[in-house]
């Protein structure tokens, strides 16, 4: 993958038609039938053929409508299985490639639940406030179901989450946070902080955080430090081992393509083996003794040693074919080459809108501040990019922030854009996300979108 213009892995994936996603204006044949240009990795990647086949063994190992068939095992495929991967240990097929993703030891890593429940595991393990350092640190307007889990977390321990809970926003002007105004936050109220939590790549405006100093400076100051890596695993490169990250958690469906609603997973520094865990659960128990039904809980050493039921072999199979992908493209340190390229190269294309409008530009724009407008500017469709332009401060992924005097403007975007093929995120009330995907995505997908995004923002401007 050394060239923006090669997509070797492209045809691994299946990737809907323009007619599929209700393309209007390229309904007549061939365009209808041609791939839609598809930028929304970031909230749900395409399916890649692996998974699908993956899945369908499965479904075959289970049952075969054929009665002919020899690969039948119902039950039996827990621990028989034709295709090597028993049912009772099919985690151990994904877990050394989520390492290799995370930048962790296989025995840091545990493929199971959902994000969100994950979150709280590990909050609940790790969060554990006193009444000197009670604090949480994150990121504001994090993803709601973080925002919720923090507060529930904070109150479940008695405390006020208007006071225990330290959101940071960026200065006045800017649309991301700065690497030293994070630092020095840490440094300054350290001592009263019992977990900094951030997400590795911010849901909303795509800035990817300074995982490593945040850290650092988290632990020099005696805090536990977790992250939300949902938009950056298989996104941005990781070591979360060598950085001594506390603890994380990730969803799959996103830029690991396992499908709507994938199976999520954890991660637990080796430093924490020790620990007990303080929810037991049969499939955290040691594998030796687990189906001997033992009334007594003896972990699984490391993270899976928290893991609670069985997993959905179904989820975890999808997983494994994305995975599968991933390992043949040489994983995301060489994926990243691409993907610093294609999200450069549409940004180009998109700062020579004639309605775009330079970030810095763009604080007259905002509507906090459009007394001082020109009420005819104000009316004409505008956007920014609130992504940071820096590479090593952002994955694959730009948010577009658009501005007017009309509230259903982004909305108006985003249904244009539908209408061409053009398939990106809509973030209310005026946001649209454009991601292009290493894997899958073309310089040809790029120069679609920043040419329909003029058409569309044309239309709207007569």
């Amino acid at each position: 993958m050394q060239s923006l213009f090669d997509a070797p892995f492209r045809p691994r994936f299946v990737i809907p038609t323009n007619h599929d996603v209700g393309a209007m204006r390229l309904r007549p044949e061939p365009a209808g039938e041609e791939p839609c240009t598809y930028l929304c990795g970031n909230s749900l990647g395409l399916l890649p053929q692996a998974a699908e086949a993956l899945v369908q063994e499965e479904f075959r190992v289970w049952v075969c409508a054929d009665r002919s068939c020899h690969v039948r095992r119902a039950v039996l495929g827990h621990h028989d299985h034709p295709h090597g991967r028993e049912w009772i240990n099919i985690t151990d097929h994904v877990n050394p490639l989520l390492a290799e993703l995370l930048g962790a030891r296989e025995a840091e890593v545990a493929c199971m639940g959902t994000l969100t429940a994950n979150l709280h595991l590990m909050m609940s393990t790790f969060y554990k406030p006193t009444p000197e350092r009670y604090k949480l640190l994150c990121e504001g307007k994090a993803f709601p179901s973080d925002q919720f889990a923090f507060a529930s977390q904070v109150q479940l321990h008695g405390f006020d989450p208007k006071d225990a809970i330290i959101e940071m926003l960026p200065r006045q002007g800017d649309f991301f946070l700065r690497e030293e105004d994070i630092l020095e936050v840490i440094e300054k109220q350290g001592s009263s902080i019992a977990l900094v939590i951030f997400s590795g790549v911010q849901y909303y405006t795509g800035q990817w955080f300074p995982m490593q100093s945040i850290t650092k400076a988290a632990k020099a100051q005696g805090c536990i430090c977790g992250w939300d890596l949902a938009h950056a695993i298989g996104n941005v490169p990781l070591s979360l081992h060598d950085w001594d990250v506390d603890w994380a958690v990730w969803c799959s469906y996103k830029y690991l393509n396992s499908g709507p609603g994938g199976i999520a997973g954890l991660y637990v520094h080796e430093k924490w083996n020790q620990e007990k865990p303080r929810y037991a659960g049969w499939w955290g128990h040691d594998p030796a003794t687990r189906f001997l039904m033992p009334p007594i809980f003896s972990p699984i050493r490391g993270a899976q040693g928290l893991q609670m039921s069985n997993p959905s072999v179904l989820g975890v199979a999808s997983l494994l074919g994305s995975l599968r992908v991933f390992k043949e493209a040489g994983m995301v340190e060489r994926l990243r080459v691409r993907s610093i390229e294609l999200t450069a190269h549409l940004e180009g294309l998109l700062t020579q809108s004639a309605y775009f409008i330079p970030p810095h530009n763009a604080a007259t724009r905002i509507p906090l501040c459009a007394s001082s407008m020109d009420p005819a500017q104000h009316r004409r469709p505008a956007f920014t990019i609130i992504t940071p332009s820096a590479a090593n401060s952002r994955g694959s992924q730009l948010s577009l922030l658009f501005f007017s005097s009309d509230t259903e403007l982004m909305s108006q975007v985003h249904e244009g854009l539908r209408s061409y093929g053009v398939i990106g995120d809509e973030r209310h009330p005026d946001v649209i996300r454009l991601a292009p995907a290493a894997l899958y995505n073309t310089i040809q997908d790029c120069k679609n979108a920043a040419r329909c995004l003029e058409e569309v923002l044309k239309a709207l401007d007569d």
